[in-house]
């Protein structure tokens, strides 16, 4: 017999809308369960990108120290490449933003996860169930009440919740509720994920290229590069037929400096291919459910915002509904106003993207020059570099996106850094330090910063 339990706030999917959300809600002392599927957090080929709005985040949650003792690169400038042999065009520099976070953190997405779990279940009302996939979704006079789950050895269950908060992605089971709408739009480009080794005198952080009819970007991980190749959409059958030789041949052209390395790539097996996405729900919500990142809104991986975006909508949805749970109703307007919220800055960031994908990516992997011609794309550039406002509004963007969010006060824990040396005490009502239990090994901690203006 399938065994049925409660919670206040079932959050499916462990990724980083989902962590977020679950740790913010759980220091509100809102019992919440994520469900993940899987048995860990590490899968290779995601999205690694650390923005300077979830650094202050972290900041904020009194984190920053451990996250900086991850490892990581920092990338401050977000370019594009004209084409093949040509240069690369500055679309956004980071480091005109005020503040100690001028750049993006490259960090392996699992880290940042395992941080965000660790951090949570010190909360009593945190449960984090790995190898548990939600089946389908528990509806009692129209509205979802929870979700069944099965677990990887073959147990089922049920787990009722005052709300369910989709956050598993592109695929989320939620998106099969026809009643919340799906907006696609064209998208130029596919993506196949590889690694190639790194040597000690490789450039460091984010490097990009272009090749012929291909553009390529190479995340630093120390001691090798994840790649991903953008090919245009639908052809992955077409340039797998003619060859892995031929594509190693034409990726060693676009970035010389690694020729050497391409042949420890040795099968198409170890190249997977991304279904590369651009769309959005109407409708984020119904009563009892609520949809955030890429289960609302799938981005492409340009300018890396995707990561940004959701965590930004957990923030919010935190924000917005801990008082509802807190007082144990969620009405169908407290769960709309997280998307009247959230859509202006999804819709515009996605606006970018498409803008990006139609000037830059079509273009360049049709084997012609972007904005028309590549010195009216260097004339952009230049007139965009040559003015401070220009340069700040596409940092901006990229660091914080249209709409910056603030977690609720529940949740923020600025730790003093004698108390951090101290071995990470906080102060108890009179004063003296409390001993949480964090592990040493447990990861960074950084400076307090300001929030950029």
């Amino acid at each position: 017999m399938a065994k049925t339990e409660k919670t206040t706030c079932c959050v499916v999917g462990g990724g980083p809308a989902g962590m977020v959300l679950a740790l913010l809600l759980a220091r509100a002392g809102i019992a919440v369960t994520v469900l993940e599927k899987h048995a860990d957090f590490l899968r290779d080929f995601r999205g690694d990108t650390v923005h300077p709005s979830t650094l202050d985040l972290l900041d904020d949650l009194g984190l920053a120290e451990r996250f900086a003792r991850l490892p990581q690169r920092r990338v401050r400038t977000v370019r594009l490449p004209l084409g093949p042999g040509r240069s690369t065009v500055t679309v956004g520099d980071l480091s005109v933003l005020p503040g100690p976070h001028d750049y993006v953190a490259m960090v392996p997405q699992w880290d940042l996860l395992d941080l965000l779990a660790d951090e949570a279940r010190r909360e009593p009302s945190f449960q984090l169930r790995m190898n548990t996939e939600a089946t389908s979704f528990l509806i009692e006079s129209g509205r979802v009440t929870g979700v069944r789950y099965r677990t990887s050895d073959g147990r089922t269950g049920a787990l009722r919740a005052l709300l369910t908060v989709a956050c598993d992605g592109r695929g989320s089971l939620a998106r099969s509720r026809p009643e919340l709408g799906l907006r696609r739009f064209r998208c130029p480009m596919d993506a196949w994920w590889f690694r190639l080794p790194r040597d000690d005198g490789d450039p460091s952080g984010l490097v990009g290229g272009a090749g012929t009819g291909f553009l390529t970007a190479m995340i630093d991980r120390g001691d090798y590069w994840q790649c991903a190749a953008l090919i245009p959409k639908g052809t992955d059958a077409e340039r797998r037929a003619a060859g892995l030789d031929r594509f190693l041949a034409a990726y060693a052209d676009a970035v010389p400096w690694i020729a050497g390395r391409t042949g420890t790539l040795r099968s198409w097996d170890e190249v997977k291919l991304l279904d590369v996405h651009l769309d959005r729900l109407r409708r984020w919500h119904r009563p009892g459910l609520l949809c955030i990142g890429d289960a609302a809104h799938a981005m492409s991986p340009v300018f890396g915002i995707g990561i940004n975006l959701a965590v930004q909508d957990a923030v919010a949805t935190a924000r917005h509904l801990t008082g509802p749970l807190r007082r144990g109703t969620v009405r169908l307007r407290d769960v709309r106003a997280v998307q009247r919220r959230r859509r202006p800055t999804t819709v515009a960031a996605q606006a970018l993207q498409r803008a990006a994908h139609a000037r830059f990516i079509a273009p360049v992997l049709r084997g012609r020059p972007p904005l028309g011609s590549a010195e009216r794309a260097r004339r952009v550039a230049g007139l965009a570099a040559g003015s401070p406002w220009l340069r700040r509004l596409p940092a901006y963007f990229i660091a914080y996106g249209a709409l910056r969010e603030r977690p609720p006060a529940e949740a923020v824990r600025r730790r003093e850094a004698d108390a951090t040396r101290a071995g990470d005490l906080s102060r108890g009502e009179d004063g003296s330090p409390v001993d949480h239990g964090c592990r040493g090994d447990d990861g960074p901690r950084g400076d307090d910063d300001a929030a950029p203006s």
